[in-house]
């Protein structure tokens, strides 16, 4: 049996599956774990990845050479889902969560600590979280939903491949895999996701523009956050 096959659903299943179950545990730890808690959510996925990856189980990571025009292609769309996801709730057409809900750096490791704990947060948001909700979802998901009741290898699907099921699966679980108040921008968001990857056909191109997405909700949410809009003070930690 070739490394490709015995691999099976392991190398996608494993990083997304440990940061779910992390998340379950650690809601139940006390909050002086807060620091343990960021940090192993980020350090078991993303060594999991890094494993598999190193392990050559992801042959659709392997680079198809450098192009800037598609480089920039990407980076565009994925702030533009930025905008997509921002928007709605600045302009009051959707309603958030309390401004007191959400990530506060702050509690984690103290008001002396902000930066350590604001670069681990990015490191899991902005690296972390795109590769591996991007294999899991439109890399296994969308080629197993295509395939699973045909006895068929889902790695023998091509990437990209349109099926109205898969799409439509992997949209309803990307939506309902987010919060409650997520779910309108969250369905958007799985539909634009997904329509990139069929446009460009390379989980690549999508896993740059999720990380684009998360690096720049980052950066925002921390530099908006305390500022006046209208004459209100934002507080956008909600979004992370």
């Amino acid at each position: 049996m070739s490394e490709r096959k015995s691999h099976g659903w392991t190398p996608y299943l494993a990083p997304y599956a440990s940061f779910l179950v992390l998340i379950e545990i650690c809601n139940r730890l006390p909050d002086s774990f807060s620091a343990f808690s960021l940090g192993i959510k980020v350090a078991v996925p993303l060594g999991l990845f890094l494993y598999f990856y190193k392990k050559k189980s992801y042959p659709e990571l392997v680079s198809k050479g450098f192009q800037f025009r598609w480089f920039v292609a990407d980076v565009a769309f994925g702030l533009l889902v930025t905008v997509l996801w921002v928007a709605p709730y600045l302009l009051g057409w959707f309603s958030h969560p309390p401004g007191t809900e959400g990530f506060d750096p702050a509690s984690v490791a103290g008001p002396d600590n902000l930066l350590p704990v604001l670069v681990v947060r990015l490191v899991g948001f902005g690296l972390a979280t795109p590769f591996i909700e991007e294999l899991f979802v439109r890399s296994f998901l969308l080629r197993y939903l295509d395939v699973f009741d045909r006895r068929k290898d889902f790695r023998d699907v091509a990437m990209a491949q349109f099926a109205w099921r898969s799409f439509i699966g992997t949209v309803l679980y990307f939506t309902f895999s987010h919060q409650q108040w997520e779910w309108q921008v969250a369905a958007a968001t799985g539909i634009a996701y997904n329509a990139w990857l069929y446009y460009r056909g390379n989980i690549g191109a999508t896993i740059l523009a999720h990380a684009v997405t998360n690096v720049s909700l980052f950066l925002f949410v921390v530099l908006a956050s305390g500022r006046t809009l209208h004459g209100v003070v934002l507080n956008l930690w909600y979004f992370l």
